[in-house]
């Protein structure tokens, strides 16, 4: 991390006068103060941060830093492609973010029974709730379950569709288009790489999201007395360090998809990978690269910011500053020289000075590209020290 300093100053004056008592007056005059400014030039190197292309068996893979959006490594990534059931992850946080009560149990409809491919074979007229589908959704993969979800939240599946496609534009995600709930093949149903590393990571900030992809085996139980016994189809819940969910898929024209996350010393990491034979052992290898090289660093700690700076006719000659953000982002040890932090300050300050007054910004560059900046601020307050100040004191007490 660097950090270079440029001072510059300006002056400034303060007249104080008392027309009626002259000889405070007389005291009093005028004082001079000098205030400085401080700030970084800014010298970046010319190098990128855009993700790293590695090769991969997938036809198109994405690994993700979820709580930033950072691409890790990547290999065809805006390539649009089929995405098989990884679509029941769409269809779960849309789902969960839309639903009045996950918990009331509903009929389920007859629209909703026989729908092809991998099922949990429900039946016209029993009664579940959307929390016992979703964890059939996204642990078994039932198709049916997430048309029933659809029409639940819907009203009918078909403006469940629409919400899924416009949730997709809110993520970012506008490279993605949705036919259906349950990702069976449709030449107008596609997504990429990244737009799905994109989706995973806004659905793993939602708690029940988390609760159900990380979940190894459950049971849901219908009114009508029904057990259905679910285990989670994702083998690396059982052989990843700190995996956490979250979906496979399998169709003729997606090839085998995987989308897994881990997290590790609170960095979330989630990998994409399309048509991919090997998609478990890719997907392990993948996240164990990029916890192996990249750390999820709170660049706030490389601040090179004075404790306190100086007061002008104060009753103390220091007052306190500090900053109150954070800003994480994951990198590479090797990368680090290419933070650079600028700042603007004042350095003196004339008395009175209030707790919370703003002083100055700090401005953090990636690569000569802005990334974060935050206001710089007293932490005390210093009260004047001077005749004028004084009188003050005793006039506000009277």
């Amino acid at each position: 991390m660097q950090t270079k300093m440029a001072k510059k100053s300006k002056l400034s004056f303060v007249a104080i006068a008392f027309a009626i008592i002259f000889f405070i007056s007389a005291l009093v005059g005028g004082t001079l103060l000098a205030f400085s400014t401080a700030r970084t030039n800014l010298i970046a190197p010319a190098s990128t941060l855009a993700g790293q292309t590695i090769d991969s068996s997938a036809k198109a893979m994405c690994v993700m830093e979820a709580s930033t959006g950072r691409v890790l490594y990547s290999k065809n990534r805006n390539e649009k492609m089929p995405m098989a059931s990884t679509t029941k992850i769409m269809t779960a946080i849309t789902a969960i973010e839309n639903a009045d009560d996950l918990d009331e149990k509903f009929e389920i409809s007859p629209r909703a029974v026989g729908i092809p491919g991998t099922s949990i074979y429900l039946r016209k007229g029993e009664t579940l709730s959307l929390r016992e589908l979703l964890y059939g959704l996204m642990l078994v993969s039932g198709n049916d379950a997430s048309f029933a979800i659809g029409e639940r939240v819907g009203g009918k599946v078909e403006t469940f569709i629409e919400m899924m496609n416009k949730m997709a534009q809110k993520i970012g995600a506008t490279d993605s288009h949705f036919d259906n709930t349950h990702g069976l093949d449709s030449k107008t149903h596609y997504t990429t790489a990244e737009d799905l590393a994109k989706i995973t990571s806004y659905a793993l900030q939602n708690p029940i999201f988390r609760e159900i992809v990380s979940t190894k085996n459950t049971k849901i139980i219908s009114g009508e007395g029904k057990t259905r016994y679910l285990k989670n189809k994702n083998r690396l819940l059982n052989s990843l360090n700190g995996c956490n969910g979250v979906k496979t898929g399998f169709t003729n024209d997606a090839g085998r998809c995987l989308v897994s996350s881990a997290e590790r010393n609170g960095m979330t990491l989630v990998a994409v990978v399309l048509n991919c034979g090997p998609m478990f052992e890719e997907c392990s290898s993948l996240l164990e690269k990029g916890f192996s090289e990249f750390k999820l660093y709170d660049l706030t700690e490389g601040y090179d910011l004075p404790e306190s700076i100086e007061v002008c006719d104060g009753r103390q000659n220091t007052v306190k500053i500090a900053t109150f953000g954070k800003c994480l982002y994951p990198l590479k040890e090797s990368e680090l020289d290419k933070v650079i932090y600028e700042y603007e300050m004042t350095l003196k300050l004339e008395a009175p000075v209030k707790k919370g007054q703003e002083i100055g910004e700090v401005e953090i560059f990636i690569d000569n590209k802005l990334h974060f900046s935050e206001k710089i601020y007293t932490i005390e307050e210093v009260r004047g020290n001077t005749i004028w100040h004084k009188l003050k004191d005793i006039l506000f007490k009277w």
